[in-house]
């Protein structure tokens, strides 16, 4: 598209691979020539969808200390984890572009400046020439999601240009977060990524009250998760599906307006590339009246301070 105002934007909603991360990444590979194909210029795919979200924590008692049975699944989930620095995500990076898409992508990560042994919840920002523009590692696992991820820090609070939208994102719950929030606001945000696991639950408020407070346009991507989409090669499986329900993850992604309203509204059961086509000038109109870090802001009176430094336990002095 020509217009620096109008950006074509696709929503995978899809399942992952679960816990195969090369069929997974042929999976996202293939998303990404789709959405190609319908003329999409950024491209979100859900939470965690390489290689998948841990559904197993609360189906196999995840919190049992010191369990074989947590053991051996934990450590599948860390050879399918993603080492960005190994060039792991090179293929996708290549795809971008090729078709000129900017994307982001949820990843497990598995990164060497911790050690190469932890999970991290990642969200991975591939800019349109293809280059890992930034890495959110998630602030804050919520409640079981504890037992497998490690918790992230500010490096990833960054915001992006994409024609005339400045985009940023972040990891499901954290989107509950005000700060986080107000650190993407305050350096020029008008259009929120928000991803999840799955299903109408997370976005159907959330997506349209982030709109509303921000004055920005907000996309919620969630993935899908069946009990048929568990691989058979997965351990423990009989005991993952024992006591797990026929939907893990519906979907619900969505787009709500900078006025709050459904741009498209949420879908649920349903895999392929949701589309629309994003107004820049409507972040414009809505910010007339409110703007949360601009004229109806009082940073004399509050500010806030963000650590973006990317913690490590070490650091060498030559």
């Amino acid at each position: 598209m020509n217009n620096t105002h109008i950006l074509k934007v696709g929503l995978a909603q899809i399942a992952p691979v679960w816990l195969d991360k090369v069929k997974t990444i042929e999976k996202i590979k293939s998303s990404i020539i789709d959405a190609a194909a319908k003329k999409c210029e950024l491209l979100v795919f859900g939470e965690g969808l390489l290689p998948g979200y841990p559904f197993w924590l609360s189906l196999t008692n995840g919190a049992e200390f010191n369990s074989i049975v947590q053991k051996e699944i934990h450590a599948h989930y860390l050879r399918n984890a993603v080492q960005i620095e190994a060039g792991e995500l090179n293929d996708i990076c290549d795809l971008a572009k090729e078709h000129k898409i900017a994307i982001y992508l949820g990843v497990i990560e598995r990164p060497k400046n911790r050690g190469g042994h932890s999970l991290y919840c990642s969200l991975v920002y591939i800019n349109e020439e293809g280059t890992i523009a930034s890495v959110h590692r998630k602030l804050q696992p919520t409640y079981e999601e504890r037992l497998t991820w490690s918790s992230g820090d500010g490096n990833g609070l960054q915001v992006h240009s994409l024609k005339e939208f400045t985009v940023g994102g972040l990891n499901c719950w954290e989107n509950w977060m005000p700060l986080p929030r107000a650190a993407l606001y305050g350096q020029g945000e008008n259009l929120h990524i928000a991803v999840w696991p799955g299903t109408l639950d997370n976005t159907k408020d959330i997506t349209r009250f982030i709109a509303r407070e921000s004055r920005s346009v907000v996309i919620s991507v969630s993935s899908l998760m069946s009990k048929q989409d568990f691989p058979k090669e997965t351990p423990h499986l009989s005991k993952i599906i024992e006591n797990a329900p026929e939907v893990l993850a519906n979907g619900g992604s969505c787009i709500a307006g900078p006025d709050g309203e459904w741009i498209l509204e949420p879908v649920i059961n349903t895999e392929g590339i949701l589309t629309a086509s994003l107004d820049f000038n409507r972040v414009l109109e809505e910010r007339q009246n409110f703007d949360p870090s601009g004229h109806y802001s009082r940073p004399d009176v509050t500010q806030l301070t963000v650590n973006r430094e990317r913690q490590a336990v070490i650091k060498f002095k030559e």
